[in-house]
């Protein structure tokens, strides 16, 4: 619970300078909280996963050129990029190597046969690539408030939605021993 409220912290405190300040303001703090997150888990793991890295690089370079260009484009662009990157990984994943990349994240803790693997890998792949669509579809149709709520509030209840939906999917396809 604590991982996902330090991971939520960011995207929380991109919320409250936006709703107090502005877009710009908003990208600011955004950039030096996700450099705080990171630095934080470094502190407390000595070590950073892959997946904060890659939000810290476009979190820095996408944030710093809305701020220097002065066009918040930039900054709603992110969201739409690290989505499709993840969605790369787990398509990609389902052709190279030899587990598909959610079988090797979750295979610790659960046994199942790998046309459900391969199945579960490509729904995960259809989402991250089906937000990063819809995250363009709203940045260019509504305005930036919207945009702010969608990437705030819409994006991580569609993510607990899509986790729900994986349980069931899951549950049914579990060994009788562990489910």
């Amino acid at each position: 619970m604590i991982k996902q409220l330090v991971e939520f912290f960011p995207i929380l405190l991109f919320f409250i300078a936006f709703k107090l300040y502005d877009i710009y303001v908003a990208t600011a703090v955004v950039i030096v909280a996700t450099i705080l997150q990171v630095a934080f888990a470094w502190y407390k793991h000595r070590k950073v996963e892959t997946m904060q890295w890659i939000t810290l690089i476009l979190v820095v370079v996408m944030g710093g050129l809305t701020l220097i260009l002065h066009d918040e484009q930039f900054v709603k662009w992110k969201l739409s990029i690290i989505e499709w990157l993840f969605g790369s990984a787990f398509l990609g994943s389902q052709f190279i190597g030899k587990k598909p990349f959610i079988e090797r994240m979750m295979s610790s803790q659960l046994t199942l046969p790998t046309v459900i693997w391969k199945t579960l890998n490509l729904c995960w792949a259809a989402f991250f690539i089906g937000v990063g669509c819809l995250n363009v579809y709203v940045m260019f149709n509504y305005d930036t408030n919207d945009w702010v709520t969608f990437k705030t509030f819409i994006v991580p209840a569609m993510m607990a939605m899509f986790i729900v939906v994986q349980m069931i999917f899951l549950y049914k396809h579990l060994p009788d021993s562990e489910a």
